[in-house]
């Protein structure tokens, strides 16, 4: 129980998940000024309360679905240590017109963009990721190429904030999950500047 919003902690086989998913929600809980309560009795069940804070403002706006997200022919660099993830980032950034190299290991991400450099135009990263945090690949990168526009994209993270992203030099930091309008806005808009 003390460990089960650890990111990467699982009871599970090696290739039955990551321990990814109570991370990301208690990470999403405890942006919105939320808690988590948990009751679990051994062959009874678990409970979870997710608890969160009353607000004093109207509900958000959605996009409207007739907006089109802004298309570009760039190349971007796309890593996610997650499948799913990758594959989602491939299509989404191909439908809108771009070339997309894609990576689920982030020193393999660092390798093809070391031996390429001039060839990637935007870089798009998970922060957590086995072996290299994205944030630590993002600086070697930079280091590489300086100027060059980085997003960083987490779930959870207690390691890196908007500001400390800022201070590293890093464009963004977009919190997951994402709407693709609002990232194909900012990917459009950092790659304009």
């Amino acid at each position: 129980m003390h460990r089960i919003f650890d990111p990467y902690f699982t009871t599970k086989e090696k290739t039955k998940g990551t321990g990814l998913g109570l991370a990301v929600v208690h990470g999403a809980v405890k942006a919105h000024k939320g808690a988590i309560r948990v009751t679990s009795r051994l062959e009874e069940g678990t409970t979870f309360d997710v608890l969160l804070p009353l607000v004093d403002r109207a509900a958000p706006t959605y996009p409207d679905p007739k907006r089109t997200a802004p298309r570009g022919t760039e190349h971007i660099l796309f890593v996610d240590d997650e499948p799913a993830i990758e594959a989602l980032g491939r299509q989404i950034f191909e439908t809108l017109g771009y070339r997309v190299t894609t990576s689920r290991d982030p020193a393999d991400a660092l390798d093809r963009f070391k031996a390429t450099p001039q060839e990637f135009d935007l870089v798009i990263t998970d922060m957590t990721m086995p072996g290299m945090t994205g944030d630590r690949m993002a600086l070697e990168m930079m280091r590489t190429r300086p100027g060059l526009p980085v997003i960083v994209c987490t779930g959870y993270n207690e390691h890196i904030d908007p500001q400390r992203a800022r201070e590293l030099g890093i464009g963004a930091l977009v919190m997951k999950p994402f709407l693709k309008d609002d990232l194909a806005a900012l990917v459009r808009n950092l790659l304009d500047r």
